[in-house]
């Protein structure tokens, strides 16, 4: 870790974030030299923080040694520039494995995901965050998605329990509940907006004090992804409806025409633009080629 704490909470807390894709050849092996130059370019467009192997990384595909590889090559390449935070997720016993690889490579930060596939209680949840997170040294982001979703008590406990969780990424878009959270808990946590295509949430985000968000759609529109940031964060209420009735709201529903979209759209979008990274692997698929066509004109109309 080459960050201290509050030095991590004030780049999560101010600033855009993002999630770069994973790069992967043609034959679907992780290429590492293609992720190193992805890393460098999203640190020079700007982001505050970057998440790696992350749910736009595709972390439930990647093997623990590519894992390993991807930590390793961001943390070069950032080189303390920035903070740097990588996902830990499936089984408690692999989670603390990510863990301590992310250690091990330098990162800053853990992203906690979700357990995923099995239903799962409150309380349950509630354990497997513990074991994850008083596991290791490094400063942990829960993220409030899918079958891993907390109340706002249950927040709170967990963050009673666990010194160094930092953070509370919100996955779900259910503002009323986010609320209920920030003012139960309050500034003991950062807030982050983690829904998928963020930007569509972006103002009632804002409104309750949720000033920074992860952006997966930075990973072919940097300028504009960053342009419609600071519209929002200086109150540039016209540019702000431009973009999201212009892009984000075509985006969105080419995105919700397929489950996996909020991924795969975002690898043809780096395609489109001359930054490939491969395909998705399995069980995402790619969009059609009418539908990378509609993306390519989207793009076009909003540079």
């Amino acid at each position: 870790m080459t960050h201290t704490v509050d030095q991590i909470r004030q780049a999560l807390s101010d600033g855009l974030l993002s999630f770069p894709i994973t790069d992967l050849t043609p034959e679907g092996r992780f290429d590492v030299d293609s992720y190193r130059d992805r890393i460098e370019w999203f640190v020079d467009q700007g982001v505050s923080s970057i998440f790696v192997a992350g749910g736009t990384g595709e972390f439930f595909s990647l093997s623990m040694d590519e894992y390993a590889q991807i930590c390793k090559a961001a943390v070069d390449v950032v080189a303390g520039r920035i903070p740097v935070i990588a996902s830990a997720g499936k089984s408690i016993p692999d989670a603390q494995a990510y863990c301590r690889m992310a250690e091990e490579a330098g990162v800053d930060g853990i992203l906690l995901m979700p357990p995923y596939l099995t239903e799962c209680p409150a309380d349950g949840v509630i354990k497997y965050a513990e074991a994850v997170i008083n596991s290791t040294s490094l400063q942990v982001i829960y993220y409030n998605r899918a079958n891993g979703v907390l109340d706002a008590e249950s927040v709170k406990s967990l963050a009673g329990a666990c010194p160094n969780l930092i953070g509370l990424k919100d996955g779900v878009g259910n503002i009323a509940a986010l609320n209920d959270t920030i003012k139960t808990v309050g500034d003991r946590l950062v807030y982050i907006g983690g829904v998928p295509t963020a930007e569509i949430f972006a103002e009632a985000y804002l409104s309750i004090g949720v000033n920074t968000y992860s952006s997966a759609v930075f990973n072919f529109m940097p300028e504009m992804t960053m342009a419609f940031y600071k519209a929002l964060r200086q109150g540039d209420q016209a540019a702000v409806t431009r973009i999201i009735q212009d892009f984000f709201i075509p985006f969105c529903r080419l995105r919700d025409r397929k489950k996996g979209y909020a991924v795969s759209l975002i690898k043809a979008g780096a395609d489109l633009i001359g930054r490939p990274a491969g395909d998705v692997r399995a069980p995402l698929t790619m969009p059609t080629e009418a539908e990378k066509a509609e993306l390519s004109e989207l793009i076009k109309a909003s540079r």
